[in-house]
Order: C-alpha cells, then sequence, then structure tokens
C-alpha cells in the first residue's frame, strides 16, 4: 500500500513539473514569437538614388532585426536628390529616419524648422545611456549653440584618430595597368607628360574589349562640379588652403589654372568625351567595371567593386594608383582624410512613428556590436575568430570579391548598411583585403592629411551658407565651361566671367565668414 502511495505521489510530481515546463516553454516561445513576428517597422529616407540594397533580405539586415525588434523600408530618391528632399521638407513629410550629406544646407533647415529630434531629449526620455556610445569628438562638432546634437555622422575621424591610427586618403590617381605599362609607365606628373601619355594612350588602345576607350574619366559632375576636376586635382597640386592665415581661392590658383588649362586642350583634341559630363554613378561603375578608363581622379572607396571584377577576369586590366599631376615646384600632394564632420548624418524626424525604437537602433548600430555586425556580419555563419582576428569564412570572401551586388544581397556585411559606420572602431577587426584595394590605401599614406579645420560647416549661420551655395552653383556651372572652351582666350574670359558674377554674389561676406569659420574649427581642435 505504501509503495503504491509513493509511486502516485511520484506521478502526480512527474505530471505537475510537465506542465509547468510546457507552460514556460510556451510562454519562452510566445514571448519570441511576439517580439519577432510583429517588428516595428520605420521608413528611412537616404538621400542617394544609387543605394539599392533592400533590407530584410541578407543575413545582417535579418540578424538586426532579430536584435532590434525593428524593420527597415528604405526610401530612396528616383530622380533629383535636392528636388526629392526639398519636397518632402517643404510638405513637412519626412518619414521617420533621415540620411543626408553633411554639407547639405537643409541640414540646418530641418533642425531650424522643428521637423527633428534632438538626441539629447529623445536620451532624457528613453534612454539615458545613450550618449555613452557616441564618439565625444563628433558630439563636440555636432552639438548646436543651444547645447544640443540632433544628428549623427557616419565615418567621422578626429584629429586625435588620425594621429592614432594609419588612416589613409581615399583620394587616387588611377590608371589602367595593361595600357599604362605597354605605353612605358610614363611620368604624368607635369601638363606636357600627362597630354602625351593620354594621347599614346588613346592612339595605342583606341578601343578595349570592344568597348571605346574613354582617355580621362572623372567622377559625377553636378550642380557644385565634379570632384575630380577640382577638389581631387587641387588635392594632388598641394593647392593651399589659407595663405598667411586667411582664406585661400583654390579655384583661381594660378597652378590649377594651368592644369585646367591643359585639359581643355585635351578637350578640344577630342580626348575629353561627352559621356563624361553626364555620366551619373551607375553608368560611371558600369564603364569602370568594363574598364574602360586610360585615367581618372577617383575615390579608392567606390571602386573596390569594380577593381574586383577586373581582377578576377585579367589582374593586367585593374586600375593601380601612380604619381599623378604635381604642382611646378614638384610638391607633394596634399591628400586629406575625412574629418570629424563624416559623410553623411542621420536624424530622428518628428515624423517618426516610434522615436524609442528609432533611438534604439541607432544606438546598437553605432555600439561596438552593432559595428561588429555591420562590418563583419554574422559570427560563425560569415566568419571566425581566430586568435581574436576574424577570419571571414571562404565562400562569403569569395562572393565580396567577385561580386559585390551578389554579395550585398545575401550577406550584407562590409558595410552595406554604411549609414552609422565607425571606421575607426573597425579598425580593430581589420581583415586584410585583396591585393589590387589595400595598394591603392597603401599608396596615399605618405600624402594623408588631416584638413577638417578647413571644412566649410557654417550650419546656424544661415546668411553664409546660402552665400556658399550660391558661389558652388556658380561654380559648378563654370567648370565644364572651361574644360569646353574652344581657347585659351574663351577660357579667360569664362573665368573673368566667374570672378565678377562671385563678386556680386557675396563673395567679399563669404571670405570673411570663411576665415571667422577656419578659426573656430581650428580652436574646437586645438590647433593653432
Amino acid at each position: 500500500m505504501k509503495i503504491r502511495k509513493i509511486k502516485y505521489a511520484l506521478f502526480i510530481l512527474i505530471l505537475l513539473l510537465s506542465a509547468a515546463g510546457c507552460q514556460n516553454s510556451v510562454t519562452e516561445k510566445d514571448e519570441k514569437t511576439d517580439k519577432n513576428s510583429n517588428p516595428v517597422k520605420l521608413d528611412w529616407y537616404v538621400n542617394y538614388s544609387w543605394f539599392k540594397t533592400v533590407w530584410g533580405k541578407n543575413e545582417v539586415s535579418k540578424a538586426i532585426t532579430d536584435h532590434t525588434d525593428v524593420d527597415i523600408d528604405y526610401q530612396i530618391p528616383k530622380g533629383n536628390e535636392t528636388d526629392k528632399l526639398n519636397a518632402m521638407i517643404a510638405s513637412d513629410t519626412l518619414p521617420d529616419l533621415v540620411t543626408i550629406g553633411w554639407w547639405e544646407t537643409q541640414n540646418q533647415e530641418i533642425i531650424d524648422k522643428g521637423q527633428v529630434y534632438s538626441l539629447n531629449d529623445l536620451a532624457r526620455k528613453y534612454d539615458p545611456g545613450f550618449f555613452d556610445v557616441l564618439d565625444e569628438s563628433a558630439v563636440k562638432w555636432y552639438t548646436k549653440s543651444d547645447g544640443k546634437i540632433y544628428g549623427y555622422p557616419n565615418s567621422s575621424y578626429s584629429p586625435e584618430d588620425f594621429k592614432n591610427n594609419q588612416i589613409p586618403s581615399n583620394q587616387n590617381f588611377l590608371v589602367r595597368k595593361d595600357i599604362y605599362e605597354t605605353i612605358g609607365s610614363p611620368d604624368m606628373t607635369t601638363p606636357e607628360g600627362f597630354s602625351d601619355a593620354v594621347r599614346k594612350a588613346y592612339k595605342t588602345f583606341p578601343k578595349v574589349d570592344e568597348n571605346p576607350l574613354i582617355p580621362i574619366g572623372s567622377d559625377e559632375f553636378n550642380e557644385n562640379g565634379a570632384n575630380s576636376f577640382d577638389q581631387y586635382l587641387q588635392a594632388f597640386l598641394a593647392v593651399p588652403y589659407e595663405e598667411d592665415g586667411k582664406y585661400y581661392d583654390r579655384n583661381t590658383d594660378p597652378e590649377y589654372l594651368r592644369w585646367l588649362k591643359m585639359f581643355r586642350q585635351l578637350g578640344k583634341e577630342g580626348y575629353l568625351k561627352d559621356e563624361i559630363f553626364i555620366d551619373k554613378r551607375s553608368q560611371l561603375e558600369s564603364k569602370l567595371a568594363n574598364g574602360q578608363y586610360f585615367c581618372l581622379f577617383y575615390q579608392n572607396t567606390d571602386i573596390k567593386d569594380q577593381v574586383r571584377t577586373l581582377n578576377e577576369k585579367d589582374p593586367d586590366s585593374i586600375y593601380i594608383p601612380v604619381e599623378g599631376p604635381r604642382n611646378s615646384k614638384g610638391d607633394d600632394p596634399v591628400l586629406p582624410v575625412p574629418g570629424v564632420h563624416g559623410w553623411t548624418v542621420t536624424y530622428i524626424t518628428k515624423n517618426c512613428k516610434d522615436p524609442k525604437k528609432a533611438l534604439e537602433l541607432i544606438k546598437y548600430l553605432i555600439s561596438e556590436e552593432g559595428q561588429k555586425m555591420t562590418y563583419l556580419g554574422v559570427e560563425g555563419s560569415m566568419y571566425q575568430m581566430k586568435d581574436n582576428r576574424p577570419v571571414i569564412n571562404p565562400e562569403v570572401k569569395k562572393l565580396l570579391e567577385t561580386d559585390r551586388k551578389a554579395y550585398d544581397a545575401k550577406y550584407g556585411a562590409d558595410n552595406t548598411f554604411w549609414m552609422l559606420q565607425d571606421n575607426v572602431m573597425q579598425l580593430k577587426w581589420s581583415y586584410e583585403e585583396d591585393d589590387p584595394i589595400s595598394a591603392m590605401k597603401r599608396w596615399t599614406y605618405p600624402y594623408a592629411t588631416y584638413t577638417a579645420q578647413y571644412d566649410m560647416n557654417f550650419d546656424e549661420n544661415i546668411k553664409a551658407a546660402v552665400i556658399y551655395k550660391n558661389q558652388q552653383k556658380l561654380w559648378g556651372d563654370t567648370l565644364p565651361r572651361l574644360l569646353l572652351a574652344e581657347n585659351d582666350e574663351e577660357f579667360d574670359r569664362i573665368l573673368a566671367d566667374y570672378k565678377e558674377k562671385r563678386e556680386a554674389n557675396g563673395y567679399e561676406t563669404f571670405v570673411q565668414e570663411a576665415n571667422e569659420r577656419f578659426q573656430k574649427n581650428k580652436e574646437l581642435f586645438g590647433m593653432e
């Protein structure tokens, strides 16, 4: 009888434990289902028409959604980015999150119109520890006169970051390797040597793989000019930013104008093809992947995929960095590295459906865990840690190096989602890139220079910002006209007209404001 009672008691105990286990299992399952079945969906406007990656299709975005309980619907402009952004601001229809270039005047406009939250207010309300993950230099730079910060940058580098790390410039003068070597690896540091090399390359290789050779390539021409023919060329010529402690107009520097006239002459001879003035980024990328350019100034951060494509097809057809134009004294180039302002700035708008979740997402992406995810991806399926160093899985690395579009769609790491990338933090996990890419970066090391103190961040000075914007647009209209001038006399007339118009547009006021801005920036950085 006693044995039967003991058995019965054990039976009841087993039933109770089983029931409790089932209940816990159901509860855990329900909690997981509740968390992941209905994540908060946020609309994120990215002011770049070339960004095409969709959220939720690749490993990284799925993992981030699982972790943050936030799903993203990217909104990308289909036409002119400025028109789209201005229309949303005018109608007060900015989506939940917005990412735009740091230099855009709309940054201050959306703050002045009260269309975006201050991160201070959101942190105070939802997460007092939010600022623990932010970079102190970036916060200091972006803090407004009201003591608040509204947007946060990606790719931000302080002077200390530059001093303590080997940071490359992203500016290179590139040539197609096989063509350059076939014509004797000529010296292209002088206008004469450059011109001769271009003529010889085009004569020797009128076509490459059945495509017409484009002798001189360029970054996209826009309303402000073209990086390849203004900022990058000026950097290689070591055109100064200031003279005797005062603002110096780089666009009218004699050395720079001497080289522009050389390009004008090449244009008259037919070596500046019409397409370089009208091609958009997607067309540039396609022609780079085909190896159609002989030479160009370009950013090494944006040519990785095309060089990998060429390297896979024919290692001799890749683009390589070489010594490019120099001034008449032969001075070394002064190649800028990214500044504390970064590249783009991301905001949480007052239209945001769930500011708390938006803040949580941004905090995660900025955090070390989030940076590791956006840079390396999902540990195990995409990389392994060995001796505290990441080793990318072979199949992942192969796809990254051979088909970036497919890599983004399947995996989505390597800063596919770059909106809040912290390149300095990511240095601790850096892995060896394939040689053609690392060679471009290494080439810039001797010439890399911190120049953020000269950036035109007028911010709350609306008057100066408007004048500067008008000056940029005037230059954007003038540069192609200079390059397409019929002769040097017409070039000089166009330049004189430019100088006259910029004076009428408030140039003297702009110079005064620029000098004040330079001084404030230097004080902020502790520079003399």
